[in-house]
């Protein structure tokens, strides 16, 4: 830490020292990263007082918030590109302390974010980069709204602080080592790298149910286990995948991701496998399958429960000896994959109704992981919204987005049925509806609870069930009332499987009546494959010939449960 200046005027010596001697006793004690953090910023801000404070670390370009004091809680959602914000890329470049003058024309990246000034525009800004050994670490920031807050003097209490943040960060680096060894540390912070390639595929949050979700992707990341990953649409099973790959032995090696739902029924063998030059019309050359391809690393089957039935016995096979056949061809192909598979079906329940085997069932599930929906993370839809938010700031050319402090209560009310990918569309949407409230560009965008357009408790429009956040869509306009959300105390609102089940299987009869019963027709509409819209059909009950609506008759000779 840098020695106490000798000359330090009197006003401030004896409050630093008071600021500083609790600090350097915790540097001697157990506290957890994020406690140290929060009592540096304390300590900081009662040494200096301003309307907001943050510490933020360096990460791939972009700082990345740790902890933060009077600004929006959205803030320590997002992701501060260096090259983005010129004001914190002249901090980094810094060779000490450095304060803005109050008319400096470069943008604030807390402009609007400020939870003491609304959308004020902050008027005095002052910061440091934080260096650990040769390497600068992060940034320290303070904000006021009153223009002229910080001084000279200020400046010079910044500078000595600064060693004491760097030596509380390296502290709680080393903590936070103590429990893994240094190749699980590098796989970890190798996960995060991936998952933070952009601003819209970070694993970002804070609550205890996500906690838990990643302590156990980094405990079974390590192992050679197949995963299974379950949880609704949208709460962001690939990004998991990745990480687990990312977290693993076998992160220099490839992924290879292949959506199931998406492969016609007469592909499926030759997308996995491979295929021989001839083995079918179309075959001019040989081609090596997913599993090859994915040889050494690991191969991700999204949509797993879309598989029929003869392409799960196939798999089988591989999955038990690694061995496999290009179509066409009687050689054998041995490959070391480690498989992960992600589904939003209840697989158990697909296996009691014989729409998959238990034995693939039992081959894929040896490691289940749960991915919460995102009602069930609290305040995390609010560091969400925040890397959302600043997504569409830097894609859209803003200053500054905010959302208005009504509009935080209403995101943490709404119980997001399309959970993250949801929260992701609902968050676009909103920024284009404010920007087109004005005629010109504002310095700070205002984000409304009008115009995030939910459904709010007690709301009369009821939300699609499992769906879209705003309205049915078009192709359900006839759609049979059992499928509506039951309305009123003494409803009895379906499980949520059921209830999208309804919702599949009206669209897809609604849409063949509209096309007489023309499968091609239909799924030119419905954006699918053939092939693949009659599998899921035929998963409905609905028939695949002849008018759709008459439940289908389990065939004989179906695995059994």
């Amino acid at each position: 830490m840098n020695p106490l200046p000798a000359a330090m005027p009197t006003r401030t010596h004896n409050p630093l020292l008071g600021a500083v001697i609790p600090l350097v006793s915790d540097l001697a004690r157990e506290v957890a990263p994020a406690e140290r953090y929060r009592r540096l910023l304390e300590a900081l801000r009662a040494l200096l007082p301003c309307d907001a404070i943050g510490l933020l670390r360096l990460e791939d370009e972009a700082l990345i918030p740790l902890a933060m004091e009077g600004l929006s809680p959205d803030a320590m959602g997002r992701r501060f590109r260096v090259d983005q914000h010129p004001r914190l890329r002249a901090l980094l470049e810094a060779d000490g302390a450095m304060r803005f003058p109050p008319d400096s024309g470069l943008p604030d990246p807390y402009d609007g974010l400020v939870q003491a000034g609304g959308d004020l525009h902050v008027h005095d800004c002052m910061g440091c980069v934080i260096t650990v050994g040769q390497r600068k670490w992060g940034v320290l920031t303070l904000d006021a709204l009153q223009a002229g807050r910080f001084s000279e003097e200020d400046l010079r209490v910044l500078e000595v602080f600064a060693g004491l943040a760097a030596a509380t960060v390296t502290v709680a680096a080393r903590i936070e080592q103590l429990a893994v060894t240094a190749e699980d540390e590098r796989r970890r912070a190798e996960s995060y790298r991936l998952a933070a390639a952009e601003p819209s595929r970070r694993l970002t949050g804070q609550s205890s149910a996500f906690r838990r979700l990643l302590k156990e992707v980094e405990m079974v990341a390590a192992s050679d286990l197949t995963v299974l990953i379950t949880g609704e649409t949208g709460v962001g099973k690939e990004l998991i995948a990745q990480a687990l790959h990312a977290g693993s032995p076998r992160a220099g090696k490839p992924m290879i991701s292949v959506n199931c739902a998406a492969l016609p029924d007469n592909l499926i063998e030759s997308e996995l496998f491979g295929h021989v030059r001839g083995a079918f019309s179309g075959a001019v050359q040989d081609r090596r399958g997913k599993f090859e391809l994915a040889h050494g690393g690991t191969l991700f089957l999204d949509e797993v429960g879309e598989l029929p039935l003869s392409a799960q016995a196939k798999l089988l096979r591989v999955l038990q000896s690694g061995q496999l056949q290009r179509v066409g061809s009687d050689r054998e192909h041995q490959v070391d994959v480690r498989l992960i598979a992600a589904t939003n079906r209840d697989l158990a329940e697909e296996v009691r109704a014989r729409r998959m085997r238990a034995d693939f069932y039992h081959r894929l599930s040896v490691y289940p992981v749960r991915v919460p929906p995102l009602r069930e993370r609290g305040r995390d839809v609010l560091l969400l919204a925040g890397a959302f938010l600043e997504e569409n700031r830097a894609r859209l050319g803003l200053g500054a987005v905010r959302l208005q402090p009504e509009a935080h209560a209403v995101l943490q009310h709404y119980a997001w049925p399309g959970n993250v990918r949801e929260l992701e569309h609902v968050i676009s949407r909103s920024v284009l509806k404010a920007l087109g409230r004005h005629a010109e560009r504002p310095r700070i965008l205002t984000v409304t609870p009008d115009d995030l357009d939910i459904d709010q408790p007690g709301a009369a429009r009821a939300s699609p069930p499992g769906g879209a956040s705003a309205a049915w869509p078009s192709s359900l306009a006839g759609a049979p009332p059992a499928v509506a959300a039951p309305q009123g105390a003494g409803a009895h609102p379906l499980p949520l499987q059921q209830t999208l089940q309804a919702v599949e299987q009206a669209t897809i009869e609604s849409c063949l009546a509209r096309h007489g019963n023309n499968w091609s027709a239909a799924a030119r509409e419905l954006g699918v494959d053939r092939a693949n819209l009659r599998r899921r059909a035929a998963r409905l009950g609905i028939p695949v010939q002849g008018k759709p609506g008459r439940p289908r008759r389990l065939k004989a000779g179906m695995p059994d449960a």
